[in-house]
Formats: structure tokens, C-alpha cells, sequence
């Protein structure tokens, strides 16, 4: 049975309404899922003809109404934002919008209605500005689904990253890396591959200062006492993990196939690498949330400087909807 994918449309003045309609103009994306978009028939519509487009737009309010047919999309519609809303301008209404578009997509995957949440880019601003005070998608989905223990994992076809902190200061990020924390994410980039299909999966942990402090050398001893417990005590679970190693040299060596996967300890440090070898189809995955949700995204933002004109790439969403069919549950239609 294939998945049902559900795709939150993002801010409505950005180009996700745009990358969304590209994608789902795919024949490949019906032969392997089951997409349903959250979020506004009528924004939906009003980019059919930026891009050329002759798909038809089924507006629903439940998911047992969707078509799931080639040339018809399929939008839970929320209406919440006018036909004529600005392209490109921070809107307080299109960033509370993008709020509830993702909250009823949690809702409808807490129901497993929906089996994968695909998520179109939001404007962190305008979140702020509709009312929701998070850094992020990702920090959202940890609230709404009561999850603690969480981390951003980023993908290009040669390289995996997943992060210790993400959106923060690095001052206040260095200051929150504990063994505890390494721990965790540690365990979650191992079990996160296990379940993808990975035998023995091969982490790597980089340090948090130059050479990886290059034995007290550089920092604080912050590579020992931080990151050297939590490592150690995952290989003691039998967990096949190396580090701390220098970030210089460990983004290169994990490229050509060393390791499996990059523990990256602050948001640059692995969002830096990811976006110079693939941005055009880096896929942000959600990792740990409860209830085995699983949520991927487009690894770009709102674009608004283009928003409205034809020029948005829809690779990242072709691959970030890829990736949610490839983990989503398989014994679930």
C-alpha cells in the first residue's frame, strides 16, 4: 500500500505554494504516495498559472475525501489567508497560517491519517509576528507532540549531518552541549539509520573547536568534558561511533563514504557542509519525535525575493517528498 504523505503548504507569500505544485506535477510522486497538502486551495490556485500549470485543485476537509490522482491535487483547506496576499512580504496572517497548517498535519499523523508530514518552507518572522514564538519547524513539532529528546538531521545524496543544537547562538549552544545530550543524538542518528536499513551504522562525532581542541591545545577541554562521556558511552552499547573529530577534514571524509552520518555540534557546522555539496535536494528530517512521527522538509527557505515568478526549484521538495515515502511506516497503506 503506498503512504499518504501529507505536505504543509509553508508561508503562503514564499514559494512553497509554487515548489509544491511543481512537485506534485510528477507523475513519479502518485506512483509512490498518496499526496495530501495542508493548507489553502485558493493560494494553490492563484500559482497555477505563474507556473503554467493545468493541474486541478480538489479542496477537502477531511482526507477520506482526497482523489489521489495524477492531475488532481488533493488540499485539506484551512483558508486562512486572503487570494491577493502579497508575494514576498512578512504577513503576521501567513506566518499564524503556516503555524496551523502544520499543527493540523501533526493532528491528522497523531490520528495516522496521514503517515509522513512534508513540510514547505516558513518566514521565522512572520511566525513571530502571527504569535508563535518558536525558532522554528522543527522546535514546533517537538511542543505539539510533547517530544524532549529531538534533533535536526540534514541530507544530500552523499552526506548525512544531524545536530546536537541548531537555532541558538553558538555561545548559548556551546554552553547547552552536555554528555548526556551527545548521548542522545548519538543514539538517535544510530537508530534513525537502523531503521532506514542500515546494517552497522557509521557515526562520527565532530568537535566543537578547531582540530577538535587537538589535545588542550584549542578551547577549554570542552571536547572531554562535553562530548568525550556521551561517545564513550554509546560504544559501550555497542554503538559504532568515532570522534570528537575535526570538522575540517570529517565533512570530507564522511563525503567520500567513510561514515554514515556527521553528529554536527552547533547549526553551521552541518548546515554549512550540507548546503555546499546539495542544496538543491538537502532534505531537513525531524528526528525522534513521539509517536514515530516522521517529518521531512526542503532544506531552503521562504525565498521570497522570487516568490511569485516562476523561478523556484521544486529538486529539494521532489527529494524531501522521497524521503518521507522512504520513512514512513511500511506496514501502514
Amino acid at each position: 500500500m503506498k503512504p499518504t504523505i501529507g505536505i504543509t503548504m509553508g508561508d503562503a507569500a514564499g514559494i512553497g505554494p509554487e515548489i509544491i505544485m511543481k512537485a506534485l506535477g510528477h507523475q513519479e510522486m502518485y506512483d509512490q504516495c498518496n499526496p495530501l497538502v495542508i493548507g489553502d486551495a485558493k493560494i494553490l490556485e492563484r500559482v497555477l498559472p505563474v507556473i503554467g500549470s493545468s493541474l486541478n485543485v480538489n479542496a477537502i476537509q477531511e482526507p477520506s475525501e482526497a482523489k489521489y490522482e495524477f492531475g488532481t491535487v488533493d488540499v485539506i483547506d484551512l483558508n486562512l489567508v486572503p487570494a491577493d496576499l502579497e508575494y514576498g512580504k512578512v504577513s503576521a496572517m501567513a506566518g499564524d497560517a503556516a503555524f496551523q497548517f502544520l499543527a493540523k498535519a501533526i493532528d491528522l499523523a497523531k490520528k495516522q491519517q496521514i503517515h509522513s508530514i512534508c513540510t514547505a518552507p516558513l518566514n521565522k518572522e512572520a511566525l513571530h509576528q502571527g504569535g508563535h514564538l518558536y525558532p522554528g519547524h522543527t522546535e514546533i513539532l517537538a511542543d505539539l507532540t510533547d517530544t524532549q529528546d529531538f534533533s535536526m538531521m540534514l541530507t544530500t545524496p552523499n552526506l548525512r549531518v544531524i545536530h546536537l543544537t541548531t537555532h541558538m547562538g553558538l555561545i548559548d549552544a556551546i554552553a547547552s552541549i552536555n554528555p548526556e545530550r551527545t548521548y542522545t543524538v548519538v543514539k538517535l542518528a544510530h537508530d534513525t539509520l537502523k531503521k532506514a536499513g542500515f546494517e552497522n551504522p557509521r557515526v562520527a562525532v565532530c568537535g566543537i573547536n578547531p582540530h577538535a581542541g587537538e589535545n588542550g591545545l584549542f578551547g577549554n577541554g570542552e571536547e572531554e568534558e562535553k562530548l568525550q562521556p556521551g561517545i564513550e558511552r554509546a560504544q559501550q552499547e555497542g554503538i559504532n561511533v568515532v570522534g570528537p573529530l575535526p570538522a575540517d577534514t570529517l565533512f570530507f571524509r564522511a563525503g567520500r563514504g567513510d561514515f554514515d552520518i556527521v553528529v554536527a555540534c552547533y547549526h553551521d557546522q552541518g548546515h554549512a557542509p550540507i548546503k555546499v555539496m546539495g542544496i538543491e535536494e538537502g532534505v531537513n528530517i525531524t528526528v525522534g519525535l513521539k509517536g514515530g512521527i516522521i517529518r521531512t522538509s526542503v532544506d531552503h527557505g521562504t525565498a521570497f525575493d522570487i516568490a511569485g515568478k516562476n523561478i523556484a526549484d521544486d529538486k529539494s521538495m521532489l527529494a524531501a517528498i522521497r524521503s518521507a515515502i522512504e520513512l514512513a511506516p511500511k506496514d501502514q497503506g
